[in-house]
C-alpha cells in the first residue's frame, strides 16, 4: 500500500516512465506561456503565439527522438558490428 502523506517529489518520484509522452503536452505548454508572456510585446496575438511555439517544441522533440532512435537503433549496429 502506497501512501502520500510523506511523499517526497524528489526522493520518491512517481513512476510515469510508461506514460511520459502524455507529459510532453503541459510541458511544452507551460514552457510556451511563460516564455511568450515574457518575450512578447502585447497581449495582441498572444494565444496563437502560444499555441505556434507548443507545437514547434512539440514537432522539435518528435524529431530529436526519431534522430535519436535512428542512430542509436541503425547506425551504431552498422559502425559496431556484434561478435558472433
Amino acid at each position: 500500500m502506497i501512501t502520500t502523506l510523506a511523499w517526497r517529489p524528489f526522493l520518491d518520484p512517481i513512476n510515469l516512465h510508461d506514460w511520459w509522452y502524455l507529459l510532453l503536452f503541459p510541458l511544452a505548454l507551460g514552457i510556451s506561456l511563460t516564455y511568450r508572456a515574457v518575450r512578447q510585446t502585447s497581449m495582441d496575438g498572444y494565444p496563437r503565439a502560444v499555441l505556434s511555439l507548443t507545437g514547434q517544441i512539440i514537432v522539435g522533440i518528435s524529431a530529436l527522438g526519431v534522430a535519436s532512435y535512428i542512430v542509436i537503433i541503425v547506425l551504431v549496429p552498422m559502425l559496431t558490428p556484434m561478435p558472433q
